[in-house]
């Protein structure tokens, strides 16, 4: 059965508004409900991908707190002691780094320009950040808080960013609204990836492109009958 197309409708109206510029990554980050959670969150203000660096011999895994959110935000997977890499591609694509991290350097998350290209650097609530990681972040920023407990679960704490960026952006007038941003040239093919997931895994083993899809979302060629064609 071919997808509906007011189904494809919402698929295109959330990849609309997803944003590239904006990402999180996670350090020994490795709780099912933590990881489940921060992708939730991840998903709901339109963050396009994350990234894990998991301790060794550790395979990220979710719960149902993620409600499925790890299908619509990809988690890339990094080995331990690939912070630093990560980290400095990531400035080499330009984007800027903060971390939580509580130093004399830390700043009030608030004061802080999340309307360019931002990555939000998160580690566990028992270490925090490596200090590795640390070196490289350009501003360390702190989330103020007034009780006896000093800290926040992680997963609370990448919302309460993600959020924060999410209304800078809207203020500023910077949402993508029209698939704007999506790097170039990966529109199509993630639109194909969330429609027909299935198809999109047999093409990529059989080393050929994604067929076209029509103004509905159909499928414009005829494809093998042990396919799933619909999500």
């Amino acid at each position: 059965m071919p997808l509906l197309p007011r189904r494809f409708e919402r698929l295109k109206a959330v990849l609309n508004r997803r944003m590239g510029d904006l990402t999180v990554v996670l350090e020994h980050v490795d709780k099912p409900h933590n990881l489940s959670a921060i992708l939730r969150s991840c998903d709901a203000v339109g963050v396009l991908e994350a990234h894990v660096v998991s301790l060794a011999g550790r395979t990220p895994t979710f719960n149902c707190t993620s409600k499925g959110s790890e299908k619509w935000v990809p988690l890339h997977r990094h080995s331990d002691g690939a912070s630093v890499a990560l980290l400095r591609q990531l400035k080499d694509q330009g984007f800027r780094l903060y971390g939580t991290h509580l130093s004399v350097e830390a700043v009030d998350y608030r004061q802080c320009d999340f309307t360019g290209p931002s990555a939000l650097v998160l580690g566990a609530e028992k270490w925090g950040l490596s200090a590795e990681a640390a070196a490289l972040v350009d501003q360390p920023i702190v989330i103020p808080m007034h009780g006896m407990v000093q800290s926040l679960n992680v997963s609370v704490a990448c919302a309460t960013l993600l959020f924060e960026a999410l209304r800078q952006r809207q203020v500023a007038g910077v949402l993508p609204s029209h698939g704007e941003g999506v790097p170039a040239g990966r529109y199509e093919s993630l639109l194909f990836e969330w429609a027909y997931p299935e198809v999109a895994a047999w093409c990529q083993r059989e080393g050929r492109p994604y067929p076209a899809l029509d103004s509905e979302g159909a499928i414009s060629e005829t494809m093998p009958r042990t396919i799933k064609l619909r999500y």
